[in-house]
């Protein structure tokens, strides 16, 4: 059977990546699927989710930082709210993850963590986590 979840997130700043691993991982957990799919889903045009380090925190700062260099605020976007540069941003990340579910957890590598990138904070954000046996 499949099941949706949802994952409440509140963002501190404009930019950030916040580390949601131990929640994906509760949330498969809980649902008793010991092998299948989990497929996560941001339903925001101005954040996305990925998998990355998450033994270093300056990963996150490097990434951030650099997406803010390739995609300025305020560079003279058309889009009139001001945010268009947090459109870009999360289109250039993506809104979907798909993970491998075996013996009742996500597979990742060993420096790999699960991250929701928010690029237009704060805000009070969700992130769908779909779980798929099979």
């Amino acid at each position: 059977m499949d099941r949706v979840y949802t994952i409440q997130i509140r963002t501190g700043r404009r930019m950030e990546m916040v580390d949601i691993t131990a929640q994906v991982r509760e949330i498969v957990r809980k649902s008793g699927v010991r092998s299948g799919i989990c497929v996560l889903y941001v339903p925001h045009t101005t954040a996305a989710v990925t998998v990355n380090e998450n033994a270093d925190p300056s990963v996150r700062s490097d990434i951030t930082r650099t997406l803010a260099k390739l995609v300025p605020a305020g560079a003279g976007y058309e889009h009139l709210e001001g945010n268009a540069d947090s459109h870009i941003k999360a289109t250039m990340v993506g809104p979907s993850e798909t993970l491998i579910i075996s013996d009742g957890d996500i597979i990742l590598g060993t420096w790999q963590g699960i991250f929701f990138c928010e690029f237009d904070g704060p805000r009070n954000r969700r992130l769908f986590v779909k779980i798929m046996e099979g």
